[in-house]
């Protein structure tokens, strides 16, 4: 039944390996159960109900993209838009109820569908020159290692040069050893993979884990209480699995009088544009790490795909969290070689499972997962070697592109600066013949995003 549902022999794959991967990506996301709730709090919802909502979110949006689309990309509610939901909407400058902005996010799902209903994300997809989509993929593997890196606490704020490397001599009983333990980590699953290992990436998180635990117990290493492996007990005596019950639905419960028709098309957009391009940035990277792209960098079933995403987006904002979307870490999972909706399936229940066992999965350090962030940034960090730098019109974007996504910390900036500088580049140069209209459309609208937003 697995076998003609999911299509194994056709994508050179069996159950074991998609188990496998399946639970990788869950490891590498499992932290958005801690992070989401911390995040989201701040604009006056229960932590439980968010983290339950983040769970079920998790587990509709990643079984929507099993089932629909049949691909081993895992859903979740998105960092960064998030912040935007609790700091900005909900914060001081908007100062809106979180109810308001949960309402915000339902209507953008909505139109999500309409969009993916049309072909129209699917027409922006296509649209993307093939060369920009390796640079993509380049750029989001130096996203996630530099995810994997600030995780584990590697990386330092530095007030003279924004980020350093953390000092292992003074901060070594806190930040210092889960550093440490993350680069020994790292080097596991380095030369587990050099030994093509199995369940690589899996046993280097679990490992390193263990690894972290030993430290703690024998008092090497201090940990604050969210994060600490005795905060298992006291987490799951507080945990209350009738919390959602406070905010689901409550994307209904507004008073329409309170909101500013500006401010909330304002809202809209920024969760939706945001959304697009993290989402089509995400499905061209993974994608292209598990080589399902066409030869004219097309992803077959992108509409089943997006559609999911969008279905999930509007399923999480009615259970009461921020916009659900594709998540990188599943790159994780693809590296170790799923390739079906079966690895989503396996993830999305975890997921499920994870609201009985919220505190266990929530005690998974950041020092532990970071380094399949890490390596999986090297795996997609190998589609450079496929860009044709002898035509400049076509890499000096995609450096652009590349090279934006970590150092401006955001996927769809990445995208931005590599279309704009795709249209002005081969424009100004007599190609614009090679220029489809989408894309003249796309960079005005970025250009008009960073005038107005």
């Amino acid at each position: 039944m697995l076998e003609k549902f999911f299509q194994l022999k056709e994508n050179k794959t069996n159950v074991k390996t998609e188990v496998i991967a399946g639970i990788t990506t869950f490891m590498t996301m499992a932290y958005i159960l801690a992070v989401n709730p911390s995040i989201l709090s701040d604009s006056g919802m229960d932590k439980n109900a968010i983290l339950m909502a983040t769970a079920l979110a998790a587990f509709i949006g990643t079984l929507a993209m099993a089932l629909l689309a049949n691909y081993p990309f895992a859903l979740a509610p998105g960092l960064g838009l998030n912040a935007y939901f609790a700091y900005t909407v909900c914060g001081d400058e908007m100062g809106y109820s979180w109810q308001i902005a949960l309402f915000a996010v339902f209507v953008e799902g909505l139109i999500f569908i309409v969009l993916s209903l049309t072909n129209i994300r699917e027409a922006i997809f296509n649209a993307i020159p093939l060369q920009l989509k390796k640079g993509v993929s380049v750029g989001i593997g130096l996203f996630v290692a530099f995810i994997g890196l600030q995780g584990a606490n590697i990386v330092a704020n530095s007030d003279s040069t924004l980020v350093t490397v953390v000092n292992f001599r003074t901060n070594f009983s806190t930040v210092g050893i889960g550093a440490l333990l993350a680069i020994i980590g790292t080097f596991i699953i380095a030369i587990l993979y050099a030994k093509k290992v199995k369940g690589s990436i899996l046993i280097g998180i679990l490992v390193t884990w263990v690894l972290g635990m030993l430290c703690e117990v024998t008092g090497i290493y201090t940990v604050d209480v969210e994060n600490g492996f005795y905060s298992l007990f006291p987490a799951w005596s507080t945990f209350d699995l009738g919390a959602i019950g406070s905010t689901f639905g409550q994307c209904f419960n507004i008073e329409f009088s309170a909101i500013k028709i500006l401010d909330f098309v304002v809202i809209i957009f920024a969760f939706l544009f945001v959304d697009v391009f993290d989402t089509l940035g995400t499905l061209i990277g993974v994608a292209n790490k598990a080589d399902m792209l066409d030869e004219e960098g097309k992803l077959p079933r992108i509409k089943e795909a997006l559609l999911a995403d969008a279905i999930a987006t509007s399923a999480g904002a009615i259970l009461g969290t921020s916009t659900t979307t594709t998540f990188v870490e599943s790159s994780a999972g693809v590296s170790e070689g799923g390739r079906t909706g079966l690895s989503s399936v396996v993830t999305g229940l975890l997921f499920l499972v994870s609201i009985f066992l919220a505190p266990v999965f929530c005690a998974i350090p950041s020092f532990a997962t970071a380094p399949a962030l890490i390596f999986v940034g090297f795996l997609m960090v190998t589609a450079v070697a496929e860009i044709d730098f002898d035509d400049l019109t076509e890499a000096i974007p995609a450096y652009l592109c590349l090279i934006a996504m970590p150092l401006l910390y955001s996927i769809s900036e990445g995208i931005a600066f590599g279309v704009i500088a795709y249209v002005v580049i081969n424009l100004v140069t007599g190609k614009a013949k090679k220029i489809t209209p989408l894309m003249y459309v796309l960079a005005v609208l970025f250009v008009l995003k960073y005038i107005f937003l």
